[in-house]
């Protein structure tokens, strides 16, 4: 359901199941309505600071039916279930070794909040999952101006008049002329492989796709008096998904991302020494969509600001930068935008990276509307994947810049191509008692 707000005439978004037609009465309440069985869009929605606490964890109501009632816990709508499961907010330091455990099923650490179940399961040390919530799409934290305007949806940004299945329409619509005039997805809903091949050359040579900032967010969010040039950023291909707006229904081709996960996944430890992973139980063709990097929205500043007060705690964030399209106009600071999963993400925050020859590849995908400085980070296979092979992509981390808001770390990814051991190989010849170091 969508509410539109009193104060702003702006929309606040959350995901309905049955999200596909709009109609707006006199009223001024978008009401929804659908047959279709396929999951729908998925919109951002903000429930951040509503609960006052900071050591609290949300979770559903069936994962703490055993739990005693709290009179502090506050309940919150859960705008993304259909049969009416709330979420409850209940104080950290009240959950037991043994809660945290019933939060995460080992059968399925979603709680059904996607349409598929995802295990996990440690077959090499007796550790649990990590305590997080959680959430099968983003949340914005405070700041982040992402604020879906149907209005800001103009006639040349979607296909009204469309119907049925635009990818199988001999004549392009609107939404594949935003994708340079033909849609990414072939009719079997895979990247078509030129597209795909684009996305992998761009993610493998990145200086050759750099943008740089004449005022960049990362820069500002440090409020030094003298701003440091822009390191640049990758310059990404979007696809552009139909959707609300669009006449198509929701079996259309071209919507993808926004129907959730729908492979057979499994968070798993890793016998390598690398934590957690993720791997997919099924095999995978090549050009599938995986599953969508979820997370908070942050800011720059805000999540700057949160690895300052983490670095003085030694705790890990595990930020994306929305930053696909910096570089060609200035981006104001709430419109410089992250995702940050370390307490509030889905399976993707497992994702372990790989430098170079990793078997997923991230792509910027448009839904809600044609503002690209708020996107969808969508990780599609980059070839066939095996079942049982774990999932990897490459975070795109520069293991000299110790600045950068996603920080380097040892890397163990195992490739030949792995840019940690190349930089470690440099500081050896270059150590005058070649001692090896580490980061």
């Amino acid at each position: 359901m969508l509410k539109e707000s009193e104060t702003h005439g702006t929309l606040s978004v959350t995901r309905n199941k049955d999200l596909d037609a709009l109609s707006l009465p006199p009223s001024g309440t978008i009401h929804v309505e659908s047959s279709a069985t396929l999951p729908s869009p998925r919109n951002p929605f903000s429930l951040a600071n509503r609960t006052g606490q900071v050591d609290a964890v949300l979770v559903s109501r069936d994962a703490i039916h055993h739990l005693s009632e709290n009179d502090d816990g506050m309940e919150l709508e859960d705008p993304t279930s259909s049969n009416s499961r709330s979420l409850v907010v209940v104080p950290q330091h009240e959950l037991t070794a043994d809660d945290i455990r019933s939060i995460h099923d080992v059968n399925d650490l979603t709680k059904a909040e996607e349409s598929v179940q995802i295990s996990w399961v440690n077959e090499v040390t007796n550790d649990f999952l990590p305590p997080f919530h959680y959430i099968p799409q983003n949340l914005v934290f405070q700041n982040a101006s992402v604020n879906i305007l149907l209005s800001r949806i103009g006639d040349e940004d979607c296909c009204s008049s469309c119907v049925g299945n635009c990818v199988s329409s001999p004549t392009p619509c609107a939404c594949a002329n935003k994708n340079g005039g033909e849609f990414a997805y072939n009719a079997r809903g895979l990247l078509k492989e030129g597209f795909l091949e684009g996305c992998i050359a761009i993610s493998r040579n990145p200086k050759r796709y750099y943008a740089f900032c004449k005022d960049c967010p990362i820069e500002r969010s440090k409020n030094d008096d003298c701003l440091e040039p822009c390191k640049g950023h990758l310059k990404r291909k979007f696809i552009k998904e139909c959707w609300s707006k669009c006449g198509c229904g929701k079996q259309c081709g071209n919507r993808i991302v926004q129907r959730g996960i729908t492979c057979n996944l499994q968070v798993f430890f890793t016998p390598e020494g690398k934590g957690w992973g993720l791997r997919t139980l099924e095999e995978l063709p090549k050009g599938a969509f995986v599953c969508e990097f979820v997370g908070e929205i942050l800011t720059i500043k805000e999540l700057h600001e949160r690895n300052m007060k983490h670095a003085v705690t030694g705790e890990y964030t595990y930020p994306v930068l929305l930053d696909a399209d910096w570089g060609s106009r200035f981006v104001k600071d709430e419109e410089a935008l992250s995702l940050d999963a370390a307490s509030f993400g889905n399976a993707a925050r497992f994702i372990n990276h790989r430098c170079y020859d990793s078997n997923l590849v991230e792509i910027p995908v448009e839904i809600e509307g044609p503002g690209h400085h708020y996107y969808h980070f969508a990780l599609f296979t980059c070839r066939k994947v095996a079942a049982k092979e774990e999932l990897t992509w490459d975070y795109g981390i520069d293991f000299d810049d110790h600045d950068n808001p996603i920080k380097p770390f040892q890397c163990k990814c195992g490739s030949k191509f792995c840019r940690n051991m190349k930089r470690s190989n440099r500081s050896v010849r270059s150590s005058p008692s070649n001692a090896r170091c580490s980061l």
